[in-house]
């Protein structure tokens, strides 16, 4: 079976325009969607500015953030975390409200002795109200080459992913009046600091600052987003004009599940869902999973 000519020229040309589209927005600059927020003079770029690194030692760490806000998107960043003995050192991607009342979607990196395994925590804050953390052992070494980390967030789910494989999964439940979900325009922020006072076996293991600086590398820095005014939200931020909002995006599909649930089964190390001296009664969210 053939294809009518003018169909053909259709599809070549959306071929054409997808991959396009596609390359050039995976070598979008660092200049183009972010900036350095603190920590100038330990910021480093790299593949004219396709690649930036950011530096940690005993002064300071660095971090940068992106020029708009977003009320939903599917984000993501390429990351390749700190090597050496990285105990003590926070790397984090996340999404931010700073105005008004306090929203956040977490990618907490929390480093480790070497060895042992970097943990991944995710955490949600909708409301001002956070405490909803998770943790997760990463399966790979980090460190050894760039992952993707992505967040899609719309107005049915928030999930987590690394590269492909999601990790965990926060539904709206605010429909029916149960949970806070996160709905004011974050902005997408990264940072490399010194957590030496919780973030490694409960604060015990400090960064060890014989090894510094430690650095984490970043690529990929184009946002696919619905940008958003925090002060005047964008009403069509939850349109089906944008992808991620429409219906093959409101859960995951069997696949996905089998993925999720494998990896809570095998690396999933804490869950603030079943943490009882934290939490005696479960919170409402949990109850609904």
């Amino acid at each position: 079976m053939g294809f009518h000519p003018r169909m053909l020229m259709l599809i070549v040309t959306l071929f054409v325009m997808f991959f396009c589209l596609d390359a050039t927005t995976k070598n979008t600059t660092f200049d183009k969607n972010y900036y350095v927020t603190w920590g100038k003079d330990r910021i480093l770029f790299f593949k004219h500015g396709q690649e930036v690194q950011l530096s940690l030692d005993q002064s300071s760490g660095a971090g940068f953030a992106s020029k708009s806000y977003y009320g939903s998107g599917f984000f993501q960043m390429k990351i390749k975390l700190p090597d050496k003995d990285s105990g003590g050192v926070v790397t984090a991607f996340y999404l931010n409200s700073d105005v008004g009342i306090h929203d956040e979607l977490d990618f907490e990196f929390l480093g480790n002795r070497p060895g042992k395994p970097v943990v991944l925590q995710t955490n949600v804050f909708a409301h001002g109200l956070g405490g909803r953390e998770q943790r997760t052992r990463l399966w790979f070494d980090p460190s050894a080459d760039f992952h993707y980390y992505k967040l899609l967030w719309n107005q049915h789910q928030i999930v987590f992913f690394v590269d492909d494989i999601p990790i965990r999964v926060y539904k709206n439940y605010l429909v029916s009046g149960i949970v806070g979900y996160p709905h004011r325009a974050m902005q997408v922020v990264v940072s490399l600091w010194d957590g030496s006072n919780w973030a490694t076996d409960g604060g015990r293991t400090k960064a060890n600052w014989t090894q510094a600086p430690f650095q984490a590398h970043f690529q990929d820095f184009n946002i696919v987003g619905c940008r958003s005014d925090p002060n005047s939200p964008n009403k069509d931020c939850y349109s089906t004009k944008y992808f991620w909002n429409n219906r093959n995006y409101w859960q995951l599909n069997s696949q996905q599940l089998r993925k999720l649930e494998a990896v809570r089964r095998k690396y999933m190390n804490y869950d603030y869902c079943t943490d009882k001296n934290r939490y005696p009664v479960p919170p409402v969210e949990c109850l609904e999973e």
